[in-house]
Protein backbone atom coordinates (compact mmCIF):
# COMPACT_ATOMS: atom_id res chain seq x y z
CA UNK A 1 0.00 0.00 0.00
CA UNK A 2 1.74 3.39 -1.28
CA UNK A 3 0.77 6.70 0.82
CA UNK A 4 -0.84 9.45 -0.65
CA UNK A 5 1.99 12.03 -1.78
CA UNK A 6 1.90 15.58 -0.92
CA UNK A 7 1.17 17.86 -3.63
CA UNK A 8 1.92 21.88 -3.55
CA UNK A 9 -1.48 24.10 -3.88
CA UNK A 10 -1.43 25.75 -6.66
CA UNK A 11 -3.93 28.06 -8.54
CA UNK A 12 -6.04 26.18 -10.59
CA UNK A 13 -5.05 26.00 -14.29
CA UNK A 14 -1.13 25.99 -13.30
CA UNK A 15 1.54 23.71 -12.80
CA UNK A 16 2.05 22.58 -9.63
CA UNK A 17 5.60 21.42 -9.91
CA UNK A 18 6.78 25.31 -11.40
CA UNK A 19 5.58 26.69 -8.28
CA UNK A 20 8.12 28.32 -6.01
CA UNK A 21 8.95 26.80 -2.77
CA UNK A 22 7.33 27.89 0.48
CA UNK A 23 3.53 28.23 1.42
CA UNK A 24 1.48 28.94 -1.79
CA UNK A 25 -2.18 30.54 -1.03
CA UNK A 26 -5.29 29.21 -3.28
CA UNK A 27 -7.05 31.78 -4.59
CA UNK A 28 -10.00 31.47 -5.46
CA UNK A 29 -11.79 30.83 -8.95
CA UNK A 30 -12.40 33.96 -11.10
CA UNK A 31 -17.03 34.04 -11.49
CA UNK A 32 -17.96 34.62 -14.99
CA UNK A 33 -20.15 38.50 -15.42
CA UNK A 34 -23.12 35.97 -15.36
CA UNK A 35 -22.67 34.48 -11.63
CA UNK A 36 -21.66 37.51 -10.09
CA UNK A 37 -24.92 38.45 -7.73
CA UNK A 38 -26.43 42.03 -6.88
CA UNK A 39 -26.36 42.55 -3.45
CA UNK A 40 -30.12 41.20 -2.26
CA UNK A 41 -32.55 43.97 -1.71
CA UNK A 42 -35.64 43.33 1.09
CA UNK A 43 -39.24 43.52 -0.41
CA UNK A 44 -40.65 45.41 2.29
CA UNK A 45 -44.18 45.59 0.84
CA UNK A 46 -44.25 41.85 0.23
CA UNK A 47 -43.34 41.66 3.89
CA UNK A 48 -45.49 43.84 5.10
CA UNK A 49 -48.30 42.15 2.94
CA UNK A 50 -47.88 38.61 4.51
CA UNK A 51 -47.46 40.20 8.11
CA UNK A 52 -50.48 41.74 7.69
CA UNK A 53 -52.24 38.78 5.95
CA UNK A 54 -50.83 36.65 8.80
CA UNK A 55 -52.17 39.05 11.50
CA UNK A 56 -56.07 38.76 10.10
CA UNK A 57 -55.70 34.49 9.47
CA UNK A 58 -54.68 35.03 13.43
CA UNK A 59 -57.73 37.63 14.29
CA UNK A 60 -60.36 35.62 11.80
CA UNK A 61 -59.42 32.41 13.91
CA UNK A 62 -59.58 33.59 17.58
CA UNK A 63 -63.26 34.93 16.41
CA UNK A 64 -64.16 31.82 14.72
CA UNK A 65 -63.31 29.99 17.95
CA UNK A 66 -65.18 32.23 20.14
CA UNK A 67 -68.45 31.73 17.69
CA UNK A 68 -68.35 28.17 17.94
CA UNK A 69 -67.58 28.06 21.67
CA UNK A 70 -71.15 31.03 21.76
CA UNK A 71 -73.16 28.88 19.94
CA UNK A 72 -73.38 25.32 21.08
CA UNK A 73 -77.00 25.53 21.51
CA UNK A 74 -79.07 23.00 19.34
CA UNK A 75 -81.57 24.09 16.88
CA UNK A 76 -84.16 22.75 14.76
CA UNK A 77 -83.57 22.63 11.21
CA UNK A 78 -86.43 22.26 8.61
CA UNK A 79 -85.55 20.70 5.21
CA UNK A 80 -87.91 19.97 2.71
CA UNK A 81 -88.44 16.34 4.09
CA UNK A 82 -88.04 16.21 7.29
CA UNK A 83 -87.08 18.21 10.66
CA UNK A 84 -83.50 17.36 12.25
CA UNK A 85 -81.50 18.36 15.42
CA UNK A 86 -78.36 20.12 14.92
CA UNK A 87 -76.25 22.24 16.69
CA UNK A 88 -76.46 25.90 15.75
CA UNK A 89 -72.75 25.97 14.47
CA UNK A 90 -73.14 23.49 12.22
CA UNK A 91 -76.55 24.96 10.65
CA UNK A 92 -74.85 28.49 10.15
CA UNK A 93 -71.72 26.77 8.45
CA UNK A 94 -73.90 25.03 6.26
CA UNK A 95 -75.85 27.56 4.95
CA UNK A 96 -72.24 29.82 4.83
CA UNK A 97 -70.79 27.03 2.63
CA UNK A 98 -74.32 26.87 0.61
CA UNK A 99 -73.91 30.73 0.22
CA UNK A 100 -70.31 30.47 -1.20
CA UNK A 101 -70.85 27.98 -3.50
CA UNK A 102 -74.24 30.32 -5.00
CA UNK A 103 -71.80 33.03 -4.78
CA UNK A 104 -69.21 31.12 -7.00
CA UNK A 105 -71.24 29.68 -9.39
CA UNK A 106 -72.77 32.68 -10.12
CA UNK A 107 -69.33 34.21 -10.62
CA UNK A 108 -68.08 31.18 -13.04
CA UNK A 109 -71.39 31.70 -14.72
CA UNK A 110 -70.35 35.71 -15.16
CA UNK A 111 -66.93 35.44 -16.54
CA UNK A 112 -67.88 32.30 -19.42
CA UNK A 113 -70.57 34.90 -20.52
CA UNK A 114 -67.95 37.33 -20.62
CA UNK A 115 -65.46 35.18 -22.34
CA UNK A 116 -68.03 33.96 -24.78
CA UNK A 117 -68.60 37.74 -25.74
Amino acid sequence: MTTPENRPVSAPGTDPTLASPGPVTPTPPAQAPSQVQAPRQRNTGRTIGRTLALTLLLFVTVLLVLFVMFNTQTVRVSLVFADVDAPLVLALLIAAVLGALVIGLLGAVLRARRRNR
